[in-house]
């Protein structure tokens, strides 16, 4: 036993090394602008660029407005699936996968040919339009993860009893699903959506392509053109990524540990 627990700390600090020795040799990197000296002067720089505060808050606006339509989209959805139509479950499955499936740079193709400047719906005409597009294909992303986190959800209630509690009380279906079941698949619902947040930040082909001031690009221009910034650039995305992660991980701890009937 003795052995195997040896063995087994070998290769989880192995693993972990592969993670962590990268990381903090960017770390150090991005420390050295100062020639001789260790200084956070590559970091100043980077959240003193007018680009870096307009990127950024570009990508969380959009990060906000793709959480808000997921959540619109996918709640009713497995709601109803789950409560009337359960035969539906695996086509929902499949059809949440195909965008890991699919690559995003074939996604933002089809979006540029069917939704152009000459199309019946020209949402590439406007910066709005344009905009609402990237929008959507972020939702489109992160559907596999947010279908998945709100169905997990879902499952740890007892959907059909709380409906017909809710209509014996006279409730309606926007009712139901916006003052019972969404506050009770809250924890699943937020998981959800920092992991979306955590896309959207992160994302750089669909940006690029639609020609969108989003942070992905900026993270890659800096990263054609600089030495020390992107270093940073990369510590301070980690770090996002991985506060959502984080986040995830602090409220499943607050998820109900009951399940509900799955049938």
């Amino acid at each position: 036993m003795k052995q195997n627990r040896f063995w087994a700390w070998v290769v989880f600090l192995m693993g972990a090394a592969y993670f962590v020795v990268p990381l903090v040799a960017t770390f150090e990197f991005s420390l050295r602008m100062r020639r001789g000296y260790y200084s956070f002067d590559s970091y100043a720089s980077v959240f003193s660029d007018p680009n870096f505060q307009a990127t950024f808050s570009y990508s969380v606006m959009i990060g906000v407005f793709s959480i808000l339509v997921g959540i619109l989209i996918v709640v009713p959805a497995v709601y109803f699936v789950r409560l009337r139509m359960p035969w539906l479950r695996p086509f929902m499955e499949f059809f949440t996968l195909l965008p890991l499936i699919i690559p995003a740079i074939i996604l933002v193709y089809g979006y540029l040919r069917l939704y152009n400047s000459s199309s019946i719906i020209p949402f590439t005409g406007s910066a709005l339009g344009t905009d609402i597009l990237l929008t959507f294909a972020y939702v489109a992303l992160a559907l596999p993860y947010t279908y998945r986190a709100v169905d997990t959800g879902m499952r740890t209630i007892d959907v059909q009893t709380l409906t017909e509690a809710a209509q014996i009380a006279g409730a309606n279906t926007f009712q139901i699903i916006g003052q019972i079941i969404l506050p009770n698949i809250l924890v699943a619902v937020l998981s959800g959506a920092f992991l979306t947040f955590a896309i959207v930040i992160g994302e750089f082909v669909i940006a690029s392509l639609l020609n969108r001031p989003a942070f992905g690009p900026y993270l890659q221009n800096i990263g054609a053109n600089r030495a020390y910034e992107p270093a940073a650039l990369a510590i301070i995305s980690f770090i996002l990524t991985w506060g959502a992660m984080g986040m995830i991980n602090v409220l499943g701890r607050f998820a109900p540990r009951t399940s509900a009937r799955t049938d």
